[in-house]
């Protein structure tokens, strides 16, 4: 069989069967029982709080991709206009559904905490591996899907027709999956920090009570948000690199090798969906002493090593070019190498997390310049990874090696996505425990595992900036290919100028992102302290603090201050 059909068939029966498998483990998970009566009123009004949330976002950002989706119609044709929307719709889907399987496991984990660490483990890993075959089943079914149509329409003009026309409208996929994940990425960690700074102000600071103690009226919208920034906003953020390297490959591929250059992506890609859905299956705590970050870590070795063997093999007999496969393989190492990274700077006991625990005793002030100094030489190593990397990927194949050290970043985005949403489900879970006043067991199991999402989330968060640097640097060669550039001259002042304002714009746009997150966090104490003040009986357990009304105030402020 030709290879062209090869692909055209294997690349979208491998998302839906990723997609097949999410389901599997959504309806395996939903058998687990809430708990008791107050778990599952928590529980409800986490995910009532979260559903809100996301329905008020969507109404604020659908109207803009529709406005944006006519002009590019009207400007560029309505071929991108529909891969566009196309690109947004499955980004938004991967937000909604990603967060829905979220607040429905958190409870669920906490209730089976009370079993051990076995169960627990299992129900928040098993639910952000829905959301990971989520971001890799319909990133690869749009891309595949558009393929298809291109091969349907142009295959009588001849295979390079084929390529041609994929390439030109897959742009369209990846401006709306990156334009979708800005405005879930942005408005989720304003509601996120808002929440979180809120509640714990008032709570911790002002009132002296624990964190998550459920007299907090902000403490269900600081639950909320966990699965607001860190399952919705990241899963449409990652979906957004996926989808971009896999344009990008395909692309420059198109242009170095025709066709086989173009379906290479496509196949790589679902080897790599197989080989994330079989490390999931090692991700098994062996006994109840074992720590919970051991079995994550198995699980992702296990699915990077049998990425690379994809990789290596498509490298070799379908390009004939071993160059390109060792391209991508330096992504995947890459990507091992920010875990252990990660693991290193954030993993519980370790050197760094003890350095800045010691530093705690002389007061704030020592400690934050310790976590300071820690974490500025944790972002330059791994800045040495992601540079490393895209010179690697250079030095072998050019721009086109660089697209496929992204492609090798993101093998194994699987059960990395899964490894992001167990964080946010172990926290609202330990949270949950606390609120419920289960302890004991419950406590150490949720504590435990609280510990290690928080060492998974900083993984991913290394994950997404990493993989989001090498798919900009692919997309910046596709730019130079597209327009026939060679090199560009920084001694040039325009040129020079270009460079100094494109730097000052991060700074610029944290500015506006840390101002808004200030401002809703104000509002949030506001409310805090006046049900403190007005609402009798609070402190004293005897009296329940209105939760909705912290929720409402803080996803108004994040829409309000997104769209400004």
């Amino acid at each position: 069989m030709d290879i062209q059909l090869i692909a055209l068939f294997v690349a979208p029966i491998t998302a839906i069967v990723a997609l097949i498998y999410g389901a599997f483990l959504t309806k395996s998970i939903l058998k687990d029982s809430e708990g008791s009566p107050k778990l599952q009123a928590i529980g409800k009004a986490v995910r009532d709080g979260a559903m809100s949330y996301l329905k008020k976002q969507f109404s604020v950002v659908f109207p803009i991709m529709i406005v944006l989706a006519i002009i590019i119609a009207l400007t560029l044709g309505i071929g991108i206009a529909v891969t566009f929307l196309m690109g947004a719709v499955f980004s938004a889907v991967i937000g909604f559904f990603g967060m829905w399987i979220a607040v429905r496991a958190n409870v669920r984990t906490a209730n089976n905490s009370i079993k051990g660490l076995a169960p627990a483990l299992r129900t928040a890993f098993g639910a952000g591996t829905v959301n990971g075959m989520l971001v890799v089943g319909l990133g690869l079914l749009g891309v595949s899907l558009i393929y298809m149509w291109s091969y349907f329409t142009n295959i009588s003009l001849g295979a390079d027709a084929v390529a041609k026309s994929a390439t030109n409208v897959l742009v369209g996929y990846g401006f709306g999956a990156a334009l979708l994940a800005l405005f879930m990425r942005v408005g989720g960690g304003i509601f996120t920090k808002a929440a979180d700074v809120g509640a714990d102000l008032v709570g911790k600071v002002e009132k002296g009570i624990p964190e998550d103690d459920p007299r907090n009226p902000a403490t269900i919208a600081d639950n909320v948000g966990d699965n607001v920034g860190d399952c919705a906003g990241m899963a449409a953020d990652v979906f957004e690199s996926y989808a971009l390297t896999i344009v990008a490959a395909m692309i420059l591929g198109g242009q170095l090798f025709g066709l086989p250059g173009v379906v290479f992506p496509l196949l790589a890609r679902s080897g790599a969906i197989l080989t994330s859905i079989l490390g999931t299956f090692f991700v098994k705590a062996k006994n109840e002493k074992e720590s919970a970050l051991n079995p994550l870590v198995r699980g992702f070795i296990v699915s990077a090593v049998a990425a690379v063997i994809i990789f290596m093999a498509l490298a070799v007999f379908l390009l004939k070019e071993p160059r390109a496969g060792f391209a991508a393989v330096s992504g995947i190492i890459a990507m091992l190498a920010l875990l252990f990274i990660t693991k290193y700077y954030t993993g519980p006991g370790e050197k760094p997390i003890v350095a800045i625990a010691k530093a705690s005793q002389t007061g704030a002030g020592t400690n934050l310049i310790s976590g300071l100094s820690i974490g500025m030489e944790s972002t330059f190593i791994s800045v040495l990874v992601i540079a490393a990397t895209i010179f690697v990927g250079y030095l072998l194949m050019g721009f086109y090696g660089i697209a496929l050290a992204g492609m090798g970043m993101l093998a194994t985005t699987g059960i990395i996505m899964s490894l992001d949403t167990f964080g946010p489900i172990s926290d609202n879970a330990q949270g949950m425990v606390e609120m419920a006043g289960l302890g004991g067991k419950s406590g150490k199991v949720t504590g435990d595992l609280d510990a290690v999402g928080n060492t998974t989330k900083a993984l991913t968060k290394g994950f997404a900036v990493g993989s989001a640097a090498v798919a900009a640097s692919s997309l910046f060669a596709t730019y130079f290919e597209a327009t026939g550039l060679t090199s560009i001259d920084i001694a040039i002042p325009k040129v020079f100028v270009g460079v100094l304002l494109g730097g000052a714009l991060p700074f610029l746009f944290s500015s506006r992102l840390i101002g808004s997150v200030g401002r809703a966090a104000f509002e949030v104490v506001e409310e805090v302290r006046r049900q403190f003040r007005e609402i009798k009986g609070i402190m004293e357990g005897k009296a329940l603090p209105d939760y909705s009304k912290a929720i409402a105030i803080v996803t108004a402020a994040a829409q309000k201050e997104l769209v400004i």
